[in-house]
């Protein structure tokens, strides 16, 4: 399936569209190039969630944490992990057995890491005109 996102305000409504489905243990994997609407989607699948908490990308943490919605979302960035190890620093897998929504930006930079039976991939793109595109490949279960 693929959606079209007029501009960053569309995003985040896209990502509270999204919101309204999401269950514990839902994972949120996110590819796309620097600029694409990765982190828009994630304001707007918070926001969706009722949590009112400024999202901002964990470049640079790695891992934000908000606990003030419906669930809880544990948003990472895997974009400055250099081996797949420093997922286990970070407490990668104790988060995968909490009852949120992952949202994992840069995800491929890791496909391993991401649990095939509970993912959902989201890839997103630029196109000509400036608008996003985001196809959604469904989990495998």
């Amino acid at each position: 399936m693929k959606k079209i996102a007029e501009d960053e305000a569309a995003m985040v409504e896209l990502g509270k569209e999204i919101a309204a489905s999401l269950r514990g243990g839902d994972v949120l994997a996110l590819v796309g190039d620097l600029g694409a609407g990765k982190t828009h989607f994630c304001k707007g699948i918070a926001a969706g969630l009722g949590c009112p908490a400024d999202v901002t990308s964990p470049t640079f943490s790695l891992v934000h944490e908000y606990r003030d919605g419906r669930l809880p979302v544990f948003h990472f960035d895997f974009y400055r992990l250099d081996f797949i190890e420093e997922l286990e620093q970070i407490g990668w897998e104790e988060y995968l057995f909490e009852d949120g929504a992952i949202l994992v930006e840069w995800a491929d930079k890791y496909p391993d890491a991401i649990p095939e039976e509970s993912a959902v991939w989201y890839h997103f793109r630029v196109l000509e005109d400036g608008r996003r595109e985001v196809e959604i490949t469904p989990c495998q279960s």
